[in-house]
C-alpha cells in the first residue's frame, strides 16, 4: 500500500515557544484519533469521495485490534496477531499528524497539536476513545504484571493473564468489573470464562475458588442474554458478588479491597478484603480530559452527540463516534463498524447542504466467550433492543454456539483489518432516517 502523506514534527521546532509563530494548516476534514473509529471514518469518507482532504491526528505508531486481547488472555491469539504498524492501516492520501491533541477551539474551528501547530477544519470528527483510569485503584499500578495481578485491557498484560491461567493449579482467582460505562461490558466475564474453561479441561477447577466481583447489580445489561451467562457461572462454580467495587490492591500480600454500598440510607459503606493468587482487574474508565473539560461534553463528561445522527448537539460542524461518545450504545468495535458509515454520510450531507439521512440505531455487539469453542453473540441497540445479524435458525444469539465462536476467532479479525478499516461496509450500511 502506498504511504499516506505524513506531517511529522521534524520539519517544525520540536516544541513551540511563545516567540515562535507556526502557521495554521487547513483541511476539509480533521479526524482526532487513529484507532478503529478514526481510520474507519476516513476510509468510509474516501470510498464516497476519493479526493477528500482528510487529516488524522494520532501519535501512536501501532494500531491494535483490541477485541483480540481477550483471546490473547485465553491463549487463543498471540499478541502480535492483534497489532499492526499504524502506517499499514492509514488510508492512502490521508495527512497523518503524528502528534497528540492539546485543545479544541470549536468557535475558531481549530485544534492545537502537542508541538504548538494549529489545524483548521471545515468538519471535525472526534474519535479519541476513552481513558483507562488505573490510578483510581490504590496500589494497582505498582503491581500490574506481577504478584498475580493482570488485565486483558492492556496489550502487554494479556499474555501475563494466559501465563497465570496456565500455571495456577489451586487457590483463589478473582475477576473484577468496575462501574459502567466501560469498553466492552462483557470483557470482564470473558476473561473469567476462558480461564475457567482451561482449568476445567486441565482438571484443576475444583481446586480453585473463583469469584466475580461486579460493581454493578446484574450479570449483563440486556436481560435476554442473562440466562446463558447464569448457566455458565453455575457450571463453573463461580461465586458472584454484586455491588462490590475494587478500591485497592496490595500486590506484596496479594490482598484486594472492595467497597460495598451501605445497606441503609445514610449508612457507611463496608470494606471487604479478599486474598488472591490471581487477580484480573478491569480498571475504571472515563472520558479524556480533552473532552470532559471542554464545552463539547455532556453532563457526564462524554462527547455530546445526537444519538441517531452522531452530530454534535450544539456544533453542527463536529461529529463523533467510538468510546468517547456520550451516546447510550455499548462501547465496542462492533458499534464503531456501524457508526463510521453514518458519520461519513451525514458529514458529507452537511458539506453539500443536505439533510442528515443516515441513522444509527445504537447497534453494539459483545461476543461473550463462555467457553473455548462457544460464544453467546449478544447484539443489541438503544434501549436493549435485540438487533441480531443472522436469523435465529442460523445463530441463536441468546445461546452459546460454535458458529459464533468461528465468527469471533476467524471472521471478525478479517472483517476488522480488511473491510472495516478499508471502507468496505458489509452488513454495516446506515439505516435511513425520516427527515
Amino acid at each position: 500500500m502506498n504511504n499516506p502523506v505524513t506531517e511529522s514534527a521534524s520539519a517544525q521546532p520540536s516544541h513551540a515557544t511563545a516567540s515562535v509563530t507556526i502557521p495554521p494548516n487547513a483541511h476539509k476534514v480533521v479526524i482526532l484519533g487513529g484507532g478503529a473509529g478514526g481510520i474507519a471514518v476516513a476510509a468510509s469518507l474516501l470510498k464516497r469521495q476519493s479526493d477528500m482532504d482528510i487529516a488524522i491526528v494520532e501519535p501512536a505508531e501501532q494500531h491494535s485490534y483490541q477485541p483480540g486481547w481477550t483471546m490473547v488472555g485465553g491463549g487463543i491469539f498471540t499478541p502480535e496477531y492483534t497489532r499492526k504498524p499504524m502506517q499499514a492501516v492509514m488510508p492512502k492520501g490521508v495527512h497523518w499528524y503524528r502528534e497528540s491533541v492539546m485543545a479544541i477551539d470549536a468557535e475558531a474551528h481549530e485544534v492545537m497539536l502537542g508541538d504548538g501547530r494549529k489545524l483548521s477544519y471545515t468538519r471535525l470528527v472526534v474519535a479519541i476513545g476513552l481513558e483507562l483510569d488505573w490510578a483510581a485503584i490504590e496500589g494497582l499500578e505498582d503491581t500490574l504484571g506481577k504478584n498475580g495481578v493482570t488485565s486483558n485491557y492492556r496489550y502487554d498484560l494479556a499474555p501475563y493473564t494466559w501465563e497465570l491461567v496456565q500455571t495456577l493449579k489451586g487457590g483463589k482467582a478473582l475477576f473484577t468489573q468496575p462501574p459502567m460505562p466501560i469498553k466492552c461490558a462483557g470483557a470482564p466475564q470473558k476473561a473469567m470464562y476462558l480461564s475457567c474453561d482451561h482449568w476445567q479441561r486441565e482438571g484443576v477447577l475444583g481446586q480453585l475458588n473463583v469469584t466475580f466481583h461486579n460493581a454493578g447489580g446484574v450479570m449483563f445489561g440486556v436481560p435476554a442474554y442473562v440466562p446463558a451467562l447464569e448457566e455458565a457461572v453455575k457450571g463453573y462454580g463461580i461465586d458472584v458478588q454484586f455491588n462490590q467495587r475494587l478500591i485497592s490492591v496490595d500486590g506484596e500480600t496479594q490482598t484486594a479491597r472492595f467497597e460495598v454500598p451501605a445497606t441503609e440510607e445514610g449508612g457507611e459503606p463496608q470494606i471487604v478484603e479478599q486474598s488472591f493468587d490471581m487477580l484480573h482487574v478491569v480498571p475504571p474508565q472515563k472520558a479524556p480530559a480533552l473532552i470532559a473539560e471542554s464545552s463539547l461534553a455532556n453532563a457526564g463528561g462524554w462527547l455530546d452527540l445526537e444519538p441517531e445522527t452522531l452530530q454534535h448537539v450544539t456544533h453542527a460542524d463536529i461529529f463523533g463516534l467510538g468510546d468517547v461518545s456520550g451516546t447510550a450504545n455499548a462501547k465496542t468495535a462492533a458499534a464503531v463498524r456501524k457508526q463510521a458509515p453514518v458519520v461519513a454520510e451525514n458529514l458529507l450531507a452537511t458539506l453539500a447542504g443536505g439533510a442528515l439521512v443516515a441513522g444509527y440505531r445504537g447497534y453494539g455487539s459483545c461476543p461473550l466467550t463462555v467457553e473455548n469453542g462457544r460464544i453467546v453473540l449478544a447484539e443489541f441497540g438503544y434501549g436493549g433492543e435485540l438487533q441480531p445479524t443472522f436469523p435465529k435458525w442460523i445463530n441463536d444469539g441468546t445461546r452459546p454456539t460454535r458458529l459464533a465462536w468461528q465468527l469471533k476467532s476467524r471472521g471478525l479479525p478479517f472483517i476488522y483489518w480488511n473491510m472495516m478499516l478499508k471502507g468496505h461496509e458489509w452488513l454495516a450500511r446506515p439505516a435511513s432516517r425520516d427527515v
